[in-house]
């Protein structure tokens, strides 16, 4: 009795060690490993891909970059470019790596140009999983892409064979996310009058993109904020 008398009273002046704290301990360690996530970005060239990705984490990707003649980009084949930097923000650290596919888009024939895309996608879930399946697991780099940014070109009356194509060979193996290049050359109902049209047009295809999840009941007011409002810039009829 002295002795569990002690060890009840040493456990209250330390921290608790028992499985309630499962979830701090899973959060330390992943803060300290810190995490990786890998975002492409898809479409023609001049439509901001470089300076939306910029801007969006403070850095430049692509200041060693070579712009193209417009001979070179009729002759340019579709390629695969990966940038990787670290990024680090209150102690939370990150590797960003951008998935580029410079020629897509550009050629007088685009048909089937979105295979290069779908052949390195389909191969980090290849490397991912033998690498799973291997006897040593601790050093394994997640290189599967997670998110695609698809930029739609501004001008035009929706979207495009190469669009639809393209957005539905992806959409089972990727988050796709659409994205309205260069709207700001719009006026707010020229933007309001694509977004509709691009809307039915995904829902008349069948094409499936990332539909952000829904809050816990339990989350923070201004999250369930900012997610409803997230939810009504992709369908403003959204009410959740």
């Amino acid at each position: 009795i002295t002795v569990s008398k002690r060890w009840r009273e040493s456990l209250e002046e330390k921290d608790y060690v028992g499985f309630a704290t499962l979830p701090n301990q899973v959060h330390r360690k992943s803060v300290k490993k810190g995490f990786d996530f890998t975002l492409m970005v898809a479409g023609e060239s001049g439509l901001g891909k470089s300076t939306l990705v910029n801007s969006l984490f403070l850095t430049d990707l692509h200041k060693d970059r070579k712009l193209l003649n417009a001979e070179e980009r009729i002759n340019q084949t579709v390629e695969i470019t990966k940038h990787t930097v670290d990024i680090e923000e209150k102690g939370v650290k990150l590797k960003l790596t951008i998935v580029d596919t410079p020629g897509f888009g550009d050629a007088v024939n685009n048909s089937e140009c979105w295979r290069a895309v779908t052949d390195y996608i389909n191969l980090q879930f290849e490397q991912y999983f033998r690498d799973e399946s291997g006897l040593n697991r601790k050093n394994i780099q997640d290189n599967r892409v997670h998110c695609c940014l698809y930029f739609i070109p501004p001008f035009g009356h929706g979207l495009r064979p190469v669009d639809i194509e393209f957005m539905k060979a992806l959409q089972d193996k990727v988050n796709v996310v659409p994205l309205i290049a260069k709207a700001d050359c719009l006026t707010p109902s020229e933007i309001k009058k694509l977004k509709e049209r691009l809307r039915e047009e995904i829902d008349k295809y069948g094409i499936k993109i990332y539909q952000f999840p829904d809050c816990d009941s339990d989350e923070d007011e201004e999250l369930k904020r900012q997610d409803k409002e997230l939810k009504w810039r992709i369908r403003p009829t959204a009410t959740s």
